[in-house]
């Protein structure tokens, strides 16, 4: 949105938050602020049309959060057992040398904890799919080309997954007593795949254009993120892994070994997240996990 309103010259997110909470305590002066961005001036009428803008996002998140939270637990009125229906999925990369960076990994503090990490320019790197359920963990799927190269996800290999793995993985459940949960990503909403995913579904379909609306936001709802990927990460890599190969039998192992009844408290656990957010007014879990 500020990208769209002031091309290369839009000021930070971290910049703006900074001028929102001046503007909230009342000691804000437009005249006395830099952006970061001396080609670029801000009008007081500019910068709260700025604020305000801001302000209706987040209350449309938050919006799309309490409806999905009331649907859920009037699911979990009518059908106890709803919530271990779900099959949560997502995806997650694994570097080979088990780096994080800033779109899969998140430090929350009021400190910047002033550590540098090196990094290689291109790492090798494993993309990983699964789908978490009370019923257990279907994956990993790991994303390759024809020649058996790792690949990134793209909204025809997402397709692929479903069609060849996926559903053929499904065919000893009773599916029409499932309901099958996905993110907002591009490829997991592309009519092409909504149409494909609505199939096998149904209306037992929780996402971005789905029957059942997936607010944006929200991975301290989705199982994987608050639990699955992080705990995968903290494990694989303690043999430190030399290869592709080497990483990717350490998280078919690590995912095979989880047992049911770990998976029954994960699952029981989001249910006290959406306790947790419907008393606290739509905000974020306090220690929310996100990926690694």
């Amino acid at each position: 949105m500020l990208v769209e309103a002031y091309g290369g010259n839009a000021l930070s997110c971290v910049q703006c938050y900074r001028w929102f909470e001046k503007f909230q305590n009342g000691d804000f002066d437009v005249r006395n602020e830099e952006c970061g961005r001396p080609t670029k001036k801000f009008e007081d009428a500019e910068l709260l049309a700025l604020l305000n803008n801001l302000v209706a996002l987040y209350f449309k998140y938050d919006q799309a959060r309490r409806r999905f939270v009331e649907w859920a637990q009037n699911g979990i009125a009518v059908v106890p057992d709803f919530h271990k229906r779900i099959l949560f999925s997502d995806e997650a990369h694994f570097w080979l040398n088990g780096y994080a960076h800033k779109q899969n990994c998140r430090i929350w503090s009021e400190a910047n904890p002033q550590v540098y990490v090196e990094t290689p320019l291109h790492p090798e790197k494993l993309t990983v799919w699964c789908a978490l359920w009370a019923g257990g963990i279907i994956g990993p799927y790991f994303f390759k080309n024809d020649e058996g190269h790792n690949v990134t996800v793209n909204g025809d290999r997402y397709r692929a997954m479903i069609t060849n793995f996926f559903i053929l993985e499904l065919n000893n459940q009773d599916v029409q007593e499932l309901w099958f949960q996905q993110d907002g990503a591009t490829c997991h909403t592309a009519r092409a795949t909504i149409d494909l995913l609505k199939d096998t579904f149904g209306d037992h379909l929780i996402s971005r254009f789905g029957p059942g609306n997936w607010p944006p936001r929200s991975c301290d709802l989705t199982p994987l993120d608050y639990f699955l990927w992080g705990y995968v990460k903290s494990l694989v890599y303690a043999d430190k892994p030399q290869t592709l190969d080497n990483l990717e039998d350490n998280i078919r192992r690590v995912i095979a070994d989880i047992r049911p009844q770990m998976l029954e408290k994960v699952i029981e656990n989001w249910t006290s997240r959406l306790n947790y957010i419907r008393a606290s007014r739509d905000s974020h879990m306090p220690e929310i996990i996100f990926k690694m």
